[in-house]
């Protein structure tokens, strides 16, 4: 690691805290991906905007997942949906 684990860590807290969110954790592990965050940030927009930038660097490579709380998922459950497959 040419910058050290935690000067890495910092660079993501500092990039995050800059959109308005906070870092609740940093790991690094074994294999891919290589590095973990957990972070809360305002909006979904910010962190694209975090991802297109640090994946346009070339550095790193960034993918995201959203987490969805019980309570969202709740909400989530309580809408009506119409679906209906193709081809059905």
């Amino acid at each position: 690691m040419k910058d050290g684990g935690s000067a890495r860590r910092a660079a993501v807290q500092k990039m995050i805290e800059g959109l308005g969110g906070t870092v609740e954790c940093f790991y690094y592990a074994f294999g891919e991906p290589d590095a973990f965050a957990i972070i809360d940030v305002p909006d979904t927009v910010s962190v694209a905007a975090a991802s297109l930038a640090i994946n346009a660097t070339g550095g790193a490579r960034v993918s995201t997942t959203v987490l969805l709380t019980p309570e969202q998922i709740d909400e989530a459950a309580k809408k009506s949906v119409s679906y209906r497959p193709p081809g059905a």
